[in-house]
């Protein structure tokens, strides 16, 4: 069965709100060559691309939470399936904070090696973020 410590520290920190602490805690259990598949910003990989993920989004949505809602292991993976919630309350996506709350699912497959996560692949449902941030109609 996968050790699923490494990944439960990142998500104890993450819902601190405290971005100083998720950036301590990514450098303690990410492997420094972490290979991470999730929509980021362009220009940056690995550890900084998982940081920058917090970096936009806890400004922006500074009540942030994220409960994980199953967890799935096999071999060296994890499977975790999250809903998050927040308030827009900074700048986001270039919208102006809109006060809003919002709630979307997310879906993350966290490799590990030697107790540090080595691989991370995420789906984020960011078209239900925006929906609801009013920034696309469907």
């Amino acid at each position: 069965m996968t050790d699923t410590t490494a990944f439960s520290r990142m998500h104890d920190a993450v819902n601190s709100g405290d971005l100083e602490l998720i950036e301590k805690t990514i450098d303690e259990v990410c492997d420094p060559g972490l290979v991470f598949h999730a929509p980021v910003p362009t220009g940056v990989s690995g550890l900084q691309a998982l940081k920058q993920v917090w970096r936009v989004l806890l400004p922006a949505f500074p009540d942030l939470h994220v409960e994980i809602q199953d967890v799935i292991t096999q071999g060296d993976k994890a499977v975790y399936r999250n809903t998050v919630t927040g308030t827009h309350l900074g700048d986001y996506r270039n919208l102006t904070p809109t006060g809003r709350p919002v709630r979307y699912d997310e879906i993350f497959v966290v490799r590990q090696s030697g107790g540090r996560i080595t691989e991370i692949w995420g789906v984020v449902d960011v078209l239900a973020q925006l929906r609801q941030l009013g920034a696309v109609e469907v």
